[in-house]
């Protein structure tokens, strides 16, 4: 069977979009922040 197109890491997941690695920068701080706002169940990954 062929791979799927998308592929990856859970650990790679988690440090770049994670909830985590969203609040150690200010932009990311912005993303939660706009997120929140929307009223989004899931803030980040």
């Amino acid at each position: 069977m062929t791979k799927r197109t998308l592929g990856g890491t859970v650990r790679k997941q988690k440090r770049t979009s994670g909830f985590r690695a969203r609040m150690r920068s200010h932009t990311g701080k912005n993303v939660i922040r706009a997120r929140r706002k929307r009223g989004r169940h899931r803030l980040s990954v």
